[in-house]
């Protein structure tokens, strides 16, 4: 079975029942990173298998901390024995940092998971900022503003997002640059 076979197998049976509506999104916000190949070359099958497994810490079956992003990723590395860089792109999704800052947790996260490198980083904060929790496409800017509405301003996710929403919004047009780049030359662009 390859890489994202397993990851949509995995992420289905994780996220399917217990979580439908984020089972929909994991599979619009893989959807989303199948669209960026033209500027992922090599790295287009491991973006998608981070992608569709991105929000498997929610599962309650793996859920340790409530902190779905270290949640999945320690999942994902010790039970799964997943690649290294999927397990660190999903331990690091859509700014997680500035949330584990927010739980007390970023030093564990920044010690068990390093980063992967910018391009990568930036592609799945725009598939993840740009799907709706039920799995529609939206802006960053609306995504943020749902999240905040959903959560409430002064939440520990209200504020994290809050302060997320800079790098969230310049992480999209960067994407979105690489993508008008690649679209205008014709060939692949895989920025680092």
């Amino acid at each position: 079975m390859g890489l994202t076979e397993w990851a949509y197998s995995l992420a289905e049976s994780m996220l399917s029942e217990p979580l439908p509506r984020r089972w929909a999104h994991s599979l619009e916000v893989a959807k989303r990173a199948r669209s960026l190949r033209p500027i992922l070359g090599g790295d287009s099958e491991l973006m998608e298998a981070a992608a569709v497994l991105h929000d498997i810490g929610y599962s309650p079956a793996i859920a340790a901390t409530g902190f779905h992003p270290l949640d999945g990723a320690r999942f994902l590395r010790s039970q799964e024995g997943a690649d290294e860089r999927v397990v660190c792109l999903v331990a690091h999704h859509s700014c997680a940092l500035l949330e584990a800052e927010e739980r007390g947790l970023r030093q564990e996260l920044e010690d068990e998971f390093p980063q992967e490198r910018a391009a990568l980083v930036d592609a799945l904060i725009f598939c993840d900022m740009t799907t709706t929790p039920d799995g529609r496409q939206t802006t960053p800017t609306e995504r943020v503003s749902e999240i905040v509405q959903r959560y409430g301003p002064d939440t520990i996710v209200g504020r994290f997002i809050q302060r997320a929403s800079p790098e969230i919004q310049a992480a999209s047009r960067r994407v979105e640059t690489r993508l008008a780049q690649a679209q205008s030359a014709g060939q692949p662009m895989y920025g680092s």
